[in-house]
């Protein structure tokens, strides 16, 4: 049995199918998304969603879904499932599913009466192309197949409704028919491997409900056109692809296409495959720019998930070809920020304050998987030139005082990864001196300093950030360490935030801490108490004024939340490098037994990856981003960490 299975009990219960979706990339920006059960349950959902950079910047729906209806003796069965008002679902072809499973693919096996037929997909990679394999596994006399196609043609942002406006004309092709709704857009192609009838029967499904969308608070309905329906008969054993995408192409080829494309998969036959698999999701490769996907469905690259994602999705999966290919990418873009000069490349929010600091860090990862030298070589240049650039105060919003912390203004405006707004303010403000910004830069030094220490140009370099980061750690002690042991959040004059939050976790967990490792056991002991839950480590303690940790409700309510209490995956995995760092091999088993915590979760909610956030009390129930990058990356990195202790505690004892 596949490790993503699930029986017919499952799937016909639509209060829990409906809650497990399915996710897959071409890895250059489109996707598909939906249920198990293939009922659309978000505006953002969708068989072919694309990138359209001619019409703006949004993801696109073109082919919203496909209803299959199988045919015999002139009965007909449909497969499809759409939600309309009042909780009605029509045509609940769900009740047919006997299987659902996906290991290197997603499968839907159904059953009418004696006919037994399987459903596979796989979306071409680097092609705006999805392919369905349908197999004819049992029956027992004539088999027709009817496929209706049901069309969107607009943002993820809008909806479609029924107008007069669309364009209703089609064109043959090879095995299927080319068309559009509208001017601006490329044309859809959808053709089947089987000599087959196109019958043009144009109609609006009115009314097809979003009810993911209903629960966020937003508009929910919305029209679908379908211009008519492919049917052609099927025998016993028989394989028929269809595909849809962009482009035409020879149907005679789609065999060898989804074969071919079915092989590069990686199997999701444990919980670590699935997150490599989830993992490559997030990669986007567009023309000869290599980037990372903040997330699913609805992110584009962020700068700060990038760096802090890129040693997981990466160099934990021994991509390191990868890793520079980003990197050339990014590179381009920070030489472009710190020069004052327009960033031509898709990376966004590249002028947070903390960026160039994770993009060090990345790199520091980056020199510890290769080595010292290769990383100096690389990229010692750029390393240099941030710091310089920040040490020199070129930074619009990160200031080097003369105590040697960095500071920055976040009062009116969220300048940290805590980056919620209600009406454009900040709901978690962060100023002043920030306490991760501060471990970041407190490690970017000494880092720095271990790589550059040798050669006479780059010792002076060195010998000047070390003495800054000298005075950065006694700053650092006496400024966010406070009477209790733990470290204070942001301190801006006289202000002083006491919250208990994560983010001083980073201060143990770097390879460079301005603290002893009393003061780090003191911290790590202080998270684990309150902050600590099995999905993830809470943005604000039970004990602070402000705990709100059940993400629902509308955009408001859910903002109010966002760091309020919730709990994020991504933060476990440096709370087990500092777990680790101070217990070192004895913190193993620990560590592991932690990481197992998330094993269910990849058959709860978007299968065989991680959520964006969970709620900070039980039964810790997902949320956000149906996918989050920054989440499968540090399960990735921290899983390598352990793989590597483990094997050195074996040579050790050999």
């Amino acid at each position: 049995m596949s490790y993503l299975n699930f029986d017919r009990a499952i799937m016909i219960n639509l209060q829990e199918s409906l809650q497990k979706e399915i996710l897959r990339t071409n890895k250059s920006g489109a996707y598909h998304c939906s249920t198990i059960v293939d009922c659309n349950t978000r505006k953002y959902h969708g068989l072919l969603v694309i990138p359209i950079p001619e019409i703006d910047e949004d993801d696109h729906v073109l082919l919203s879904s496909l209803d299959e209806t199988v045919i015999q003796h002139g009965a007909e069965f449909n497969l499809g499932l759409h939600k309309y008002e009042g909780d009605n679902f029509s045509p609940k072809g769900h009740k047919y599913i006997r299987e659902y499973s996906c290991d290197k693919i997603p499968r839907t096996v159904y059953r009418v009466g004696g006919v037994i037929l399987s459903k596979e997909k796989v979306f071409v990679h680097h092609e705006n192309r999805i392919l369905i394999r349908y197999t004819l596994i049992d029956a027992h006399s004539t088999t027709t197949l009817r496929l209706r196609p049901f069309l969107a043609f607009r943002s993820v942002n809008a909806y479609s409704h029924q107008n007069n406006n669309i364009i209703t004309e089609y064109t043959p092709v090879d095995n299927g028919i080319s068309t559009k709704l509208y001017p601006q857009y490329p044309l859809l192609f959808m053709q089947i491997s089987k000599k087959n009838e196109f019958k043009s029967l144009p109609y609006w499904y009115n009314g097809i409900e979003y009810p993911k969308e209903q629960e966020r608070g937003y508009e929910f309905k919305e029209d679908l056109y379908s211009p008519g329906y492919f049917e052609f008969n099927i025998k016993k054993g028989e394989s028929i692809i269809f595909a849809a995408g962009t482009e035409s192409v020879a149907t005679r080829t789609l065999k060898q296409t989804f074969e071919a494309e079915t092989e590069k998969r990686i199997p999701r036959n444990s919980f670590h495959n699935c997150l490599i698999n989830a993992g490559q999701q997030f990669l986007n490769i567009n023309g000869d720019k290599h980037y990372i996907i903040a997330g699913y469905p609805w992110f584009k690259c962020r700068a700060r998930d990038q760096f802090i994602a890129l040693p997981g999705l990466t160099l934990a999966t021994n991509k390191i070809d990868e890793f520079d290919a980003i990197m050339k990418t990014s590179e381009e873009s920070i030489r472009q920020f710190m020069n004052g000069e327009k960033i031509t490349n898709k990376i966004y929010e590249l002028e947070q304050p903390d960026v160039l600091l994770w993009v060090i860090w990345a790199l520091q990862q980056y020199a510890k998987y290769a080595d010292p030298n290769t990383c100096k070589e690389k990229y010692g240049e750029l390393i240099k030139d941030i710091i310089e650039f920040i040490r020199l105060g070129k930074h619009d919003n990160l200031f080097v005082h003369d105590n040697g912390l960095i500071y920055s203004e976040g009062k009116d405006k969220a300048i940290t990864w805590m980056n919620a707004t209600i009406n454009g303010h900040p709901v978690t403000p962060r100023s002043g001196y920030i306490v991760e910004f501060n471990a970041l830069w407190y490690n970017a030094l000494m880092f720095a300093v271990n790589l550059f220490k040798e050669g006479k140009v780059n010792a002076e370099y060195a010998s000047t950030w070390e003495g800054l980061a000298k005075d950065t750690a006694a700053s650092f002690k006496s400024t966010f360490l406070n009477e209790y042991g733990y470290l204070l959040d942001y301190v801006d004059g006289k202000m002083m935030d006491w919250s208990v939050r994560p983010n001083m976790i980073f201060a143990v967990a770097f390879d460079y801490s301005p603290l002893n490792i009393k003061e780090k056991k003191t911290v790590l002991d202080t998270v684990t108490k309150e902050l600590l839950t099995p999905k993830g480590i809470r943005t604000l303690s039970p004990k602070s004024g402000g705990y709100n940790p059940i993400y629902i409700g509308d955009e408001d309510q859910r903002n109010k939340a966002y760091h309020q209490g919730t709990a994020w995956p991504w933060l476990i995995g440096f709370y087990l490098e500092a777990y680790l760092k101070i217990y070192k091999m004895s913190g193993i088993s620990f560590a592991e037994r932690t990481l197992i915590g998330f094993d269910s979760d990849m058959t709860q909610l978007c299968i065989s990856t991680l959520s964006e956030l969970y709620d900070g009390n039980p039964p810790f129930i997902g949320h956000g981003a149906v996918s989050f990058a920054m989440n499968v990356a540090e399960m990735l990195r921290i899983t390598k960490i352990l793989t590597r202790m483990t094997y050195k505690e074996k040579e050790d004892n050999s």
